[in-house]
């Protein structure tokens, strides 16, 4: 990372930090979205994870990509990333599950084709390469051990140190799977109605999305494994935020918070120095153990922005994070469900009203019942299905009213979200589909997962 310059000013006091958040602040015409996607990457003939290295391997699958116009991205001697003019990246989790980093685009139909393409140039790579990609919320068949980290520094100080807080952090990171989106907010007071929504939504979100019920190739207990491993990981970075919910939550709020969650690393060229579990006051203060007299710099905030890991993070962007990865549709329903609730005034108004008297401790019982039941979870004298019912009818609402049309067919974008409707119809998730094929269809055996959920 370089050193101080006018863009990337020493800082100098909280007000920045406040408003570099603040300067995410868009007018409803410049509102995006920008879909995030992970997926495993495996052997075709072993179904074993791919290495780095090897044939098949990551790096095989990146330089694979090159040829579609993406531009390298390195640390070191490794090829990493892949970046284009669009705002657009793929990228590594420790595990080498595959992420596309989604541009920022207007429409769902617009995110929805991006998804379509990327997954069309990933299947022509692993076909020449002898690879497959599976869109699962947990690694279904393989240990911690079987599974090989990729070249990236700030994850060896990530792998060291997640053991000291949490049983499942490992897990979280070599064998989960997820899908996000982020989405803008025109003003404070906009971005506090919008993550005080998302916050008390995304326990619902995981259970319409749950899709990991195995674990070494059996049940695992839960339908989301995934969300499951965020309980156990870290608790000064991960879990609920009820101050969200608190009378002058803002943009301070959120920044008073992330100075208390502790530090992982310094990045200074292309070294990560390991700070972790250190506080990023003493580092605002000159005292931070091994940079004394060091104040860092806005770069240095950005990436302490990253590590933590609620399941809604507020950026110059607000980050949905509660979904298992899935089938192909699912990639395409997040954002749909996500926009419909919160990009049409109206739906806003009534995701409002829908949540107004939940309290706290019932969203946070929520959130611990969801990744073993999904909709089955008892919430309110009800079930987490009644709750997804009622917000995916506020969400088709508000895509309706987007009115958007797509450019081939001339549909707006509720159709997108009909795999949940389906989901909430049969009020059986994909992890259930799952369970019921595992016993009547493949003998209790594991292997036929990967043809089933392959993309």
């Amino acid at each position: 990372m370089a050193g101080p310059s006018p863009d990337n000013p020493v800082i100098e006091s909280k007000d920045q930090l406040i408003e570099s958040i603040a300067s995410g602040c868009k007018p409803r015409e410049a509102w995006r979205i920008g879909t995030e996607h992970e997926k495993f990457a495996y052997d075709r003939t072993t179904h074993r994870r791919l290495a780095y290295e090897g044939a098949p391997g990551i790096r095989a699958l990146l330089e694979g990509l090159l040829e579609f116009g993406w531009s390298p991205v390195h640390e070191g001697d490794a090829l990493i990333a892949l970046k284009d003019g669009s705002g657009a990246s793929v990228t590594l989790e420790p595990g080498g599950q595959l992420e596309l980093s989604g541009a920022p685009l207007r429409t769902v139909h617009e995110t929805c084709d991006e998804v379509h393409s990327h997954l069309d140039q990933v299947k022509q790579v692993c076909e020449k390469i002898g690879a497959d990609v599976i869109g699962l919320g947990f690694d279904p068949e393989w240990r911690r051990e079987d599974i090989r980290w990729m070249p990236k520094g700030r994850y060896k100080i990530m792998r060291d140190y997640m053991p000291t807080r949490g049983s499942l952090g490992l897990d979280m990171m070599l064998r989960t799977s997820t899908v996000q989106v982020n989405l803008d907010f025109d003003s404070e007071a906009d971005m506090v109605r919008k993550m005080r929504v998302a916050v008390a939504l995304q326990p619902v979100a995981t259970a319409l999305f749950a899709n990991s019920p195995f674990t070494e190739g059996a049940p695992n207990g839960f339908l989301s494994m995934r969300s499951h491993c965020w309980t156990d990981t870290d608790p000064d970075r991960c879990g609920m935020i009820p101050f969200v919910f608190e009378d002058g939550f803002g943009f301070e709020r959120w920044v008073d918070y992330l100075l208390d969650v502790p530090m992982y690393f310094v990045h200074r060229g292309e070294t990560y120095h390991d700070v972790a579990g250190k506080s990023f006051r003493d580092f605002l203060a000159g005292r931070l153990q091994g940079f004394e007299g060091e104040i860092p710099t806005m770069a240095d905030w950005d990436d302490h922005m990253t590590t933590a890991f609620p399941e809604v993070r507020l950026k110059k962007f607000i980050e949905m994070r509660g979904a298992d990865g899935g089938p192909w549709g699912n990639l395409c329903a997040l954002p749909a469900f996500w926009v419909g609730l919160l990009y049409d005034a109206e739906a806003l108004d009534q995701a409002e009203a829908l949540i107004s008297e939940w309290t706290v401790d019932e969203i946070s019982a929520l959130r611990d019942d969801v990744p073993r039941l999904a909709l089955n979870a008892p919430f309110r004298n009800r079930t987490a299905l009644e709750a997804a019912r009622d917000a995916l009818e506020i969400a088709q609402g508000g895509l309706r009213r987007r009115a958007f049309p797509g450019p081939q067919t001339g549909r707006d974008e509720q159709h997108y979200i009909d795999p949940l409707v389906s989901i909430v119809e049969s009020g059986r998730t994909f992890a259930e589909d799952l369970l019921v094929h595992y016993e009547l269809d493949w003998d209790k055996t594991i292997s036929p997962i990967y043809e089933a959920c392959k993309y």
